[in-house]
């Protein structure tokens, strides 16, 4: 069995997606998987992330975590995305990157990637699912296979029963309010069993 190369991508102001994003990794390498964590691009402007105290610490926690590019994606067999909602959408940070993908898509080398997504609000109904769901009409085009959690295991109910892929509920205090930690790490394991099937049976 070749081992599966998972690339974990996040986007985050508050934190909440940079540790859902170390979860998944940790899920993964429990699996077996060999790890790689990105950010996405940064889009807003210095004057606004300086405003924001819980912002400005997010990107000095991440400076060390590097920026994604095509060429991660190639590399990777499986792809884990995690990201706030922006009303009931992706952030535009992660999208832009998205939009960068037209070269690989063209060539087909983004056929078969095995992906699944994680997703956040300051709401139990803020737009998680929708936000999720929106990353996999990308993955549809590239002709990508979906590793949803749905309900094949019952962690997904301690978790907010999410089937399309984990969610949480932040407080104004930037605290997640349903404990995912656990769901988080089997879908994790999900994407890379899928993956591990699709590349050690494509061989």
């Amino acid at each position: 069995m070749n081992m599966v190369k998972l690339a974990v991508i996040f986007y985050s102001m508050g934190g909440t997606n940079v540790q859902l994003s170390k979860w998944a990794a940790e899920g993964a390498k429990e699996a077996g998987a060999e790890v790689k964590v990105f950010k996405v691009k940064e889009l807003a402007p210095e004057s606004a992330i300086e405003g924001n105290e819980a912002w400005k610490a997010t990107v000095e926690n991440t400076k060390d975590i590097p920026e994604v590019t095509p060429d991660d994606l190639e590399w990777a067999d499986a792809i884990i995305f995690s990201v706030p909602t922006r009303f009931g959408n992706m952030p535009s940070q992660m999208k832009q990157f998205l939009d960068t993908t037209g070269g690989l898509w063209a060539q087909g080398k983004l056929v078969n990637k095995v992906v699944s997504a994680m997703s956040s609000a300051q709401n139990p109904h803020g737009g998680q699912e929708a936000t999720i769901l929106s990353l996999y009409t990308t993955m549809y085009h590239w002709g990508a296979i979906v590793a949803a959690p749905g309900y094949s295991d019952p962690v997904t109910f301690g978790a907010g029963g999410n089937p399309y892929g984990t969610s949480v509920t932040v407080d104004q205090d930037g605290n997640m309010i349903e404990d995912v930690e656990a769901a988080v790490k089997y879908q994790a394991k999900r994407t890379v069993t899928v993956a591990g099937w699709v590349k050690n049976g494509n061989q």
